[in-house]
């Protein structure tokens, strides 16, 4: 399997390389030539567990790792998951819940993440190279990949978060790791400030090469790949349980790597009816499945801090499926926004896309859900997964349906108290947290001010 950019300027390149790449250098991101049709094959993978169906679809799109060392780095990736299925499905009324905060930062970034440590270390032990990582995070994508590469040999790891714009426990589960690769830095900014930094310092070809720059948010492919397998998965245990041929999957939606994940795997084949873009105030991606414009917004803080976000880096990829696979178009839409804020598509008679539905969940309507998921459940949502759950209340329809849980709630407590004070929030990772010795810089939002860091970092 080969690897081509949405910006067409790329030479196509293999998966070890396409996961060095991160992004592409031409500024695009990186796909795989084609996508695997997997429909005869989805009874025999129905009873697998994770593990293996995590190996059988990476086999699908990873042909330059022996399959032995795959399984090995699957294995690896999972054995720190403290739940045997890895992604169980609760049912919960009309929703089926698929948690995916076993991991060992209680997010769904975990999946991905524990995957990718092991597969950067193995490359560049194979390579006799080091690497810079460099991430931008609006909550969980930055302790999940802090966790996955600290301590990891001839790896870095810088990750930049808003300051004081995630979660307190969002911020501690990153700030209280002191391996010394690993180096957090508070931007006096936005989200979207530092994955503009991010992807501006990547353009630099240069500096990417002299620093060995690598990607661990959802620009990079394998993070998107990793994701995948639990769509496969969920679905089966829901089909299993209430029968029929598809679901319909509610994703609560910020950057769109997690429910472009989905739209790959509905694309192979997986048995899903439709996808639901959940997000909350923050809602560029609802409106562009609604209208078929896609314009930023200026920011606004959410009980829901990881979907805070106005420019969604994998909505390109889509972009590129969307316009028939056509570098050329994509460029110009991507110089629309660029220009404008703001670029539109043919609006076709069953909407931008019949396979997505779309939703906008507000603060209210979340802590509503919170309250009702567990005075009728005993069940507690955080609120990520709760705008997921109300969005697929609205549009799920009378099929199975599934919504993905992205955070433990005990990652937002003061969001669960004002929902309901009765219901527990509470882990013991997080507890013990408490009084945690921290390490961070707070630094300007400049890509000068980043890129200074990464240097005098590294000269020691």
């Amino acid at each position: 399997m080969r690897y081509i950019s949405t910006r067409g300027q790329t030479a196509p390149v293999s998966f070890k390389d396409a996961v060095m790449m991160g992004l592409a250098t031409d500024g695009g991101l990186l796909l795989p030539e084609t996508i695997p049709d997997v429909r005869n094959r989805l009874a025999e993978w129905r009873s697998l567990a994770y593990p293996a169906l995590a190996h059988e679809v990476f086999s699908l799109f990873i042909d330059d790792i022996p399959s032995r060392d795959l399984m090995q780095l699957v294995n690896s990736a999972y054995s720190s998951f403290r739940h045997d299925e890895v992604a169980p499905v609760v049912p919960l009324g009309r929703t089926n819940i698929l948690e995916l905060f076993h991991g060992p930062t209680l997010a769904f970034k975990d999946i991905a993440l524990q995957f990718l440590g092991p597969v950067f270390e193995y490359i560049l032990s194979e390579r006799n190279e080091k690497l810079t990582v460099l991430g931008a995070t609006s909550g969980d994508t930055g302790s999940a990949a802090i966790q996955g590469l600290r301590g990891r040999q001839n790896i870095e790891i810088f990750i930049m978060h808003p300051h004081q714009r995630v979660s307190p426990l969002q911020e501690l589960q990153m700030t209280s790791v002191l391996d010394e690769n690993v180096h957090n830095l508070a931007i006096r900014g936005t989200f979207d400030d530092g994955q503009s930094i991010m992807k501006s310092l990547f353009r630099d070809l240069d500096f990417k090469r002299d620093y060995q720059l690598g990607a661990i948010n959802s620009v990079n492919w394998a993070r998107v790949l990793a994701q995948v397998v639990y769509y496969f998965y969920g679905c089966y245990r829901v089909l299993e349980r209430e029968g029929g041929e598809s679901v319909t999957v509610s994703v609560p939606t910020g950057n769109f790597g997690d429910i472009f994940a989905g739209y790959i795997a509905r694309r192979m084949g997986a048995p899903i009816s439709s996808l639901i873009v959940a997000t909350n105030e923050n809602d560029i991606l609802s409106r562009f499945f609604t209208t078929g414009t896609y314009s930023r917004g200026t920011v606004a803080p959410t009980l829901s801090p990881s979907m805070d976000i106005q420019v969604a880096s994998n909505f390109e990829r889509y972009l590129f499926y969307h316009c028939g696979s056509d570098a050329t178009k994509v460029c110009a839409l991507m110089d629309e926004f660029a220009n404008s804020a703001s670029l539109s598509v043919p609006f076709g008679p069953d909407g931008v896309d019949s396979g997505f539905q779309a939703a906008a969940i507000n603060t209210e309507q979340t802590l509503a859900t919170i309250a009702a998921c567990y005075q009728n459940h005993g069940y507690v949502l955080d609120p990520h997964t709760a705008v997921g759950v109300a969005a697929a209340q609205q549009l799920a329809g009378s099929g199975p349906s599934l919504c993905l849980a992205t955070a433990h709630p005990a990652k937002f407590p003061d969001a669960i108290a004002r929902a309901n004070p009765d219901a527990p929030a509470t882990h013991p990772i997080l507890d013990q947290l408490k009084g945690a010795k921290t390490r961070c810089r707070v630094i300007d939002a400049k890509e000068a001010t980043v890129r200074e860091t990464i240097i005098q970092t590294l000269a020691g």
